[in-house]
């Protein structure tokens, strides 16, 4: 969708228009007859999220209301999701082009409905022969937005995309060195952004026992990607330090999954993927903040030599795991990923993995499970973000005590807690083992990085859930001291 800043007389327009009315003040102001106004104005007593459509053949008017009047956050969401809706009845009544202005609202405003609008108008198509009648231009009221900020958010916004497109990818198209090259062709386009990808050879140099482990059953070798971005005006000497989960698919290994659970493994890359975004995005739009990822990339597979529970591995930092479960794949190959950032000594390391079924039953999916190791200033400002731009975070204890149900009789550890209970908080538990001391936080984004079927502006299949949450925290990133 290409969004377009220009001048717009609403006076003299003769095409389709989305008029966004916000503060009840601007009533005096509005571009219609008085019986429209009327009518708008009854319709907004009754539900102040109306929309009007006002047929001025051969074109309309959606006049999109909204309560201005809300907490901030949530009257953003509300304007989301309102475009979201709008997006679909332009889809069915195969409208290409509008123009976009309003009355009542405040830049913020203008920009919420737009990223709605466009997140709501992504479709994973390539497969497909006949495709849906999507809005393809849509003409801005320069008046709304500064030239700065819309190419600001337009660059995150088709980041988002670039991103559901990885996520929604079928395996047999985009294994673990596929993905590896494109990320690695990504960066060099940016000339600020370096990438190292490390093959086979060169992890087993490094003794990454978790990724190695689950890779042995796969036909594909494994890789191991770091970003880094690392601009002259950053405002932090060490970097921040993202790893992501990328298991290309998940079988579950030998511990196969049955059919059901199975589908939509696709996306269990989803972890390394976001990560990836947020350094291009904070690169492309040459935010002032180091930041460093670290992606392990393999699928999990029943085949070959692959391992089994009961098999005991020697991670990088030495440390040694019991396999109790070898669907409990994503912290293994996680853990020497976390281990490796924390030998760079970040700031702070923030995990994304779509890690647990659990996440999903006690949370739902609506919010992200976060917990949080000597990490609170991190934390609190993560928080603070989650909730302003409505990618919230629902934090879960982290006990130490929880560790006591890790505890193996053969090695270290065990990868999996098979007690039916605190699923979610074990796995962060075994992670957080491998920061070494550094301040940790870790996101578990099961419920959220894919959905079986439309959820407003994040649609269906691959959302990008966790993108807008990250890119504001850079923003921030300079507030951390305070």
């Amino acid at each position: 969708m290409n969004i377009l800043l220009e001048k717009i007389d609403f006076s003299k327009i003769k095409s389709s228009v989305i008029f966004l009315y916000g503060s009840d003040v601007a009533s005096r102001s509005l571009p219609f007859k008085r019986d429209e106004v009327a009518y708008i104005e009854a319709k907004r007593k009754e539900d102040i999220s109306s929309l009007v459509i006002l047929n001025r053949l051969p074109y309309k008017i959606y006049v999109q209301s909204f309560n201005s009047e809300l907490p901030v956050d949530e009257s953003l969401e509300q304007i989301r999701k309102s475009a979201a809706a709008l997006q679909l009845m332009l889809m069915k009544e195969k409208v290409q082009s509008v123009a976009f202005t309003g009355e009542g609202i405040i830049p913020e405003e203008a920009v919420a409905f737009l990223e709605g609008l466009h997140m709501a108008n992504y479709r994973f198509e390539k497969y497909k022969n006949k495709k849906e009648s999507l809005l393809s231009d849509v003409h801005v009221d320069s008046l709304l937005i500064e030239p700065e900020v819309m190419k600001e958010n337009l660059n995150l916004w088709r980041r988002i995309d670039r991103l559901r497109d990885w996520v929604n990818e079928p395996v047999m198209y985009l294994n673990a060195p596929l993905f590896a090259d494109i990320l690695k062709e990504e960066a060099s386009a940016l000339s600020n952004v370096k990438c190292t990808v490390l093959g086979l050879k060169k992890i087993e140099g490094l003794r990454m026992g978790g990724l190695l482990a689950v890779n042995r059953g796969s036909e594909d070798e494994p890789r191991f990607v770091v970003l880094e971005y690392k601009p002259e005006n950053r405002v932090n000497k060490r970097p921040v330090a993202l790893v992501g989960k990328g298991v290309m698919y998940d079988t579950g290994g030998l511990n196969i999954k049955p059919d059901d659970y199975m589908t939509e493994m696709k996306s269990d890359m989803a972890g390394a993927a976001t990560m990836a975004s947020a350094v291009f995005a904070a690169a492309e739009n040459k935010l002032p903040v180091y930041i460093m990822a670290f992606l392990p990339l393999t699928d999990n597979r029943p085949g070959k030599n692959a391992y089994a529970a009961d098999d005991i591995l020697r991670m990088y930092d030495g440390t040694t795991v019991e396999i109790t479960n070898t669907d409990a794949e994503g912290r293994l190959i996680l853990a020497d990923a976390i281990a490796y950032a924390s030998d760079q000594k970040p700031d702070v390391i923030i995990d994304a993995a779509t890690l647990t079924g659990a996440a999903v039953r006690a949370l739902g999916t609506s919010c992200i499970a976060v917990m949080q190791q000597d990490a609170d200033k991190y934390f609190g400002l993560l928080n603070i973000i989650g909730n302003r731009v409505y990618e919230r975070l629902a934090p879960l204890p982290f006990w130490k005590e929880y560790d006591e149900m890790l505890k193996s009789e053969v090695a270290d550890m065990i990868n999996c807690n098979l007690q039916a209970k605190a699923g979610t908080i074990t796995a962060g538990r075994f992670l957080a083992h491998f920061a070494h001391g550094c301040p940790y936080i870790h996101l578990d984004i099961a419920g959220v990085a894919f959905y079986s079927k439309r959820e407003s502006f994040y649609g269906q299949g691959a959302s990008g859930f966790g993108l807008r949450l990250l890119y504001a925290f850079f923003q921030m990133y300079d507030t951390i001291g305070n």
